[in-house]
Parts: structure tokens; sequence; C-alpha cells
């Protein structure tokens, strides 16, 4: 028999009620502000009947198109999320001078900007990205869903899982005080001894298993599914960078897995792989997790570079410039990518031979990207260039980008490194290239396919409001912080003693603020552009006179995507078969094999979020019986059955001018 505080102890781990911050005023009105929304949420819904249609039509659907704006949606929420914490370290490092102490603890700040960092990438950037190329990959390349539909849902659900996860940190217990890559000894037991750690590993992990097979599922839907003509050469560019996107997910993210499978060790067994003593040593994490770091880097900015290619081509009026020397930077790219992951550690003892080495590594993967940026200056020359919402986002990318490339060629140079590496100037230069490279391009690939997703564009007023307070506040908020790097301002710091650095803090706060007015008017933007569908909805079913084969279809396309599988004769499908004559339906319809909706997927990321709450807080029990209810649930899905449609059997199509009848299932 257990006594009682053995019971207790069996029963809740290490959990009490002080893990509650009821004592954090701060997370008690973010708590409050949560639950309110989350009860008007459910109002609403209730109000307006949407479980049955939210259930059966999304939260369980294999469709890659639904999968691929619930995508989107997370990574917006998560965007709320990890800029709320941004503006607040902001204003903290603002306020913090001359003794003032500001109103964050320090514990609390540091937890802040781990969070930031975590949240942004892991959670906002890669479901932004993974979103788009859900949606979009498919209806490029001709095929009626990924690979694996199922698996797709999975994946979505397991990324939602790990982002439950990390926001669960925010009122039970307390999120890691480590930076967003967690380097041993500070992430180890002794020096972290609290739940911190533990829930950035957890989350991690689960949305790392959903990253991981979503990659594996579209390299197989891009590979296989491509509609008959369509060579690798006459793939779209979105659709190359999409490849070259996910064979670095496949190959990094294992790393990832196994790094924080070894970290998880050294905590919760007692092993000595990254510890100073018994043989571990810490700068073996650092390797690792950069092995897989850096190639994430370009895990985001590739498929923005896609967007932008198609972007510039369909608001030019042109065929994108130089296709061939597109393809070969982008894979030129991928392959570079894994050798330049020390640059990230020049200070950290490897030698004057290893960082020539990898400093020069660095300054050669600017080469491809700066020829892509000639290709879309060559792609405008002389174009017929309409300054729409998303070549705006373009054409900011493309200075912004540039800056950021040039700051980060001066710190491939391993002695300059030495002294702006733990300084302001790195935080500039990531956040140049981030948000000037990933998060301009995600906008203008919401813009651009968003009348393919929903029928109807979006706002261009509102649009054009969220672009320039987005691009002005980036300068606001960043151009100081390159100043403060070269005077020596070290980064994770929230007090400051000098009072002249104020004036510099106060003007990246304020740049801060307009960048929050841009993503006001990004929703704003939603809500004008649903109120105003029926006068926003461009009836002509190709709005942007764009060239790529997913506008062949109606907006929104059907379930199935395409009737019949097109036939590609050009780089430029869509214009190609605009000329030549599209094909059409004869009459009568033959059944398809589809697959069928299923709630497994919603099941197994909720029983994760479970085993991974039961491991932060060591219920051993709950953990296990979550993992054998995954093991089971996931057995019981192999039962499940497929469902069929029906799409118009016999077509004409047209090829070289000559008009032959066959039957879809032969096209």
């Amino acid at each position: 028999m257990f006594s009682d505080p053995d019971l207790l102890k069996f029963v809740f781990g290490r959990l009490t009620l002080e893990a509650i911050p009821y004592h954090e005023p701060i997370l008690v009105a973010t708590f409050l502000a949560v639950a309110i929304g989350g009860i008007a949420l459910v109002g609403l819904i209730t109000y307006y009947r949407f479980w049955g249609t939210l259930w059966r039509d999304w939260l369980t659907s294999v469709d890659h198109k639904k999968i691929g704006i619930m995508y989107v949606i997370l990574a917006l929420v998560m965007l709320l999320r990890g800029f709320a914490d941004a503006i607040m370290m902001r204003l903290q490092q603002a306020m913090a001078f001359g003794g003032a102490e500001g109103y964050l603890p320090p514990h609390h700040y540091d937890q802040i900007f781990t969070a930031h960092g975590v949240i942004m990438i892991f959670f906002m950037a890669m479901p932004f990205v993974t979103g788009l190329m859900n949606f979009v990959v498919p209806l490029q390349i001709g095929a009626r869903d990924v690979s694996f539909p199922f698996l797709n849902n999975f994946s979505f659900w397991m990324t939602t899982a790990g982002a439950i996860i990390i926001m669960m940190s925010l009122f039970v217990g307390e999120f890691a005080r480590t930076g967003w890559l967690a380097y041993p000894p500070l992430s180890g037991a002794d020096y972290s001894p609290g739940v911190g750690v533990d829930y950035y590993i957890w989350g991690l992990q689960v949305a790392g298993i959903g990253t991981t097979l979503s990659g594996i599922n579209l390299i197989a839907t891009i590979v296989k599914m491509r509609a008959p003509g369509m060579t690798m050469m006459k793939m779209p560019v979105f659709t190359w960078t999409s490849l070259c996107t996910n064979v670095l997910i496949v190959a990094t993210f294992p790393v990832l897995t196994a790094t924080l499978a070894l970290l998880s060790l050294d905590r919760y067994v007692g092993t000595n792989f990254f510890t100073n003593d018994l043989g571990g040593n810490p700068m073996m994490y650092v390797n690792l997790i950069w092995i897989w770091g850096h190639p994430e880097v370009y895990i985001l900015v590739l498929p923005a570079f896609g967007i932008f290619s198609e972007v510039v081509a369909t608001f030019c009026g042109k065929r994108l410039f130089g296709y061939a020397s597109m393809v070969y930077a982008t894979v030129v790219i991928t392959i570079l990518s894994y050798i330049v992951w020390l640059h990230h550690f020049f200070t950290m003892g490897s030698g004057a031979s290893v960082n020539a080495f990898f400093g020069i590594t660095t300054m050669i993967i600017s080469i491809p990207t700066g020829a892509k940026m000639f290709n879309w200056l060559f792609t405008m020359y002389r174009g017929r260039i309409r300054y729409e919402v998303p070549m705006l986002w373009t054409v900011g990318f493309m200075v912004t980008f540039v800056i950021g490339g040039m700051t980060g060629v001066l710190l491939a140079v391993p002695p300059a490194d030495f002294v702006l590496h733990n300084s302001l100037f790195l935080i500039a230069h990531f956040h140049n290239v981030i948000i000037g490279g990933v998060v301009f391009g995600l906008m203008a690939g919401v813009v651009y396919w968003f009348p393919k997703a929903f029928g109807f564009r979006l706002d261009p007023f509102w649009g054009k409001m969220s672009f320039w307070f987005w691009l002005i506040g980036f300068y606001f908020a960043f151009m100081p912080l390159y100043v403060l790097g070269l005077m020596g301002v070290t980064r994770r710091v929230s007090q400051f003693d000098d009072p002249s650095l104020q004036i510099w803090f106060v003007i990246a706060a304020f740049g801060a603020f307009l960048i929050a007015l841009g993503i006001l008017s990004m929703l704003i933007q939603l809500v004008v552009s649903f109120i105003k569908r029926e006068e926003l909805r461009d009836r002509t079913g190709d709005p942007w006179d764009a060239r790529t084969l997913e506008w062949s279809t109606s907006s929104p396309p059907p379930d199935y995507n395409f009737a019949f599988t097109p036939v590609v004769h050009d780089q430029d499908s869509w214009w190609d078969m605009k000329k030549r004559g599209h094909s059409r339906p004869l009459g009568g319809f033959k059944p398809i094999h589809m697959p069928k909706n299923t709630g497994t997927g919603v099941i197994l990321g909720a029983a994760s979020v479970v085993f991974a709450f039961a491991m932060v807080w060591y219920m051993w029990w709950l953990a296990g019986l979550s993992f054998l209810a995954m093991v089971a649930i996931a057995i019981g899905h192999t039962f499940n059955y497929d469902r069929d449609f029906y799409i118009p059997a016999e077509v004409v199509v047209e090829t070289e001018g000559k008009r032959t009848e066959m039957l879809a299932s032969e096209v």
C-alpha cells in the first residue's frame, strides 16, 4: 500500500500546485485572455452549428488542400504568440536602463527569448512553409492528392500537438531558459533541473515526427505523381524548391531527433553524452544541433525563393528568366547547406584551418543565391510589371534580403565573427534574412494563392497597408541592432547600464510596434476580404493570369483536383494549355479511388500531447498508458476503408494539334 505522499507522487509525479504560475501577473492575465478568447470561439462555433462541419470536413480531412490551409492557420496563431514575446522583449530592453529593472524578471525574460525563437522557427515558419507546399505542389504537378493522404493528416496533427505542448508550458510549469537551441551544459539536469527543457525536448520531438513524415510524403509525391509529360526540368520552380526543401528535411530532422534523444537520456537516465565529465562532450551537441540547424535555414528560405519565382513571372507577364540556372542554383544551395554549419561557432576553438574551410564554403553559398537574385531582376527587365500586393512583397524582399546577405558574408569571415558573433549584430542579420526572405515570401504566397484556395482575392488596400507597416517596421526594428552590435552590445541581456544605448532600443521597440500594425492589418484584411468576398471574386478563374498548372482547375479546386490527368508539354504548362485549347470532358462518369476522412490523426495527436505531458512531469503510469493507446490506435487505423468519387470518364486530349478520345484512366 502507498502512503498518501507516495500515492500522490506516483499519480502526479513532480506536478504540484506550485507549478501553476498564479503569482506572475502577466501570465495570469495571459491565461484569462486565452480562456476568454477560447470560450468566445467555442460559443461562436456552437451558435452557428459549425461543429459537425468542422469535424467532418476539416479536422478529419485527408484532402491536401484543407490540410495545407490548416497548417497556415496554425502558423498564423503561433505568429501572434511568438510576436507577443518579441514585443515583450523589446519593451523590456527599452525600459531597463540606469538601474531600472524593467517589468520582466530575469528568469521570465530568459523563458521569453527562448520561446520566441522556438515558436517562430518550429511552429510559425515551418507550418507556414509546409502548408503552402501541401496546398500548391499536388496542384502544380497535376496530382489528385499527395502520395499518402492519411500520413499527411497525421503529420499535421503531430505538428499541432508539438505546438500545444509548447503552449502548455506557459500555464503549467515553465519553459526552457537556454536559448532556442538549448546548448548543454546549460540544458543539462544540473543547470536546468526544472521542467522547462523537458517541455522543449518533447514539443520538438513530437513536432519533428510530423515534419519528417511530411517531408517523405512530399518527396514521394513530387517524384512519383507528376502528370504525364512533366519531366523534372518542366516542373514549376516552386515544386523544385519544395523538392529540395523536403530532401533537406528528411536528411536533417533525424539528426535533430537523435540529438534531442541523447539529451533526454542525459536528463532522464543520467548518461553523459553531453556533460563536462565522464567522457561527455558538450561540443558534440553543438556540432549535431547545427548540422540540423543550418540546413533548417534553407528549409525555410528555399520555398520562399520558389514563391518569388512564381510571383515575378506572373506579375511581369514573362517567362521566368534562366529557368535552368534557377534549378541548378537551388540544387547547389541544397548541397552546400550541409557543409557550412560550423560558421555558427567559429569562436569555440575548432582551429584556423577548420574555420577557414567553413568560412570559404559560407562565402561560396552566396554565389547561387546571388544568381537567383539576378534571374528575378532579368525577369523584371522590360516586363509589364504590375505592382499587385504579391509583387510588392517580392520587391521588398529583394532589397531587404540583399542587405541581410551582405552582412552574412561579413559574418562568414572568422576574425569579424570573433567580434560580432555574440552581439546584437548577429540578431539583426538573422532577422534580416528570415523576415526579409522567409516571412516576406510567405506573405506573398498567401496573397498569391488565396484566390485559388477560396475563390476570391484578398483586399488589396489592407494588403498594401500590411506590407508597408512590415517593411518600414522591419528597418526601424533591426537596423538599430546592427549599430548596437558594432558597439559591442551582447544579445540575451535584459538590463543595461549605459544610458546612451537606450535611444537605439527605443527605436527598435517603435519598429516592433509598426510590425504589430502590419500583423493587425493582415488580420483586418482577412476579415474585410471575407465580408467583401463577392466583390473580390474574380469570375475568370485565373485572377493573376498565372502560368503554372494549378490555375487550370476551378477556384477552389474540387476534392479530386483534376477530373482527368493533364498532359504537360511546356514549363509554363497552363500558359501552354490555353494556347493549345484545354482538354474538356465529353460525357459519362467513372469511379476513382479517393481516401476517406479519418479522426485517427486527431486522436493520435491528442495521445501524443498526453504522453509528452506525462514524460515532462514524470507520470510514468500515464506515459505508459498513452503510449500503448497510440500503438493500439495506429493498428486500428489499418482497418479503415476508402471511398469513391465519380469523375468524367471520357475526355478529349489535344496533343500537338491532334484530338484523341480516351478514358480518364488511360490519360
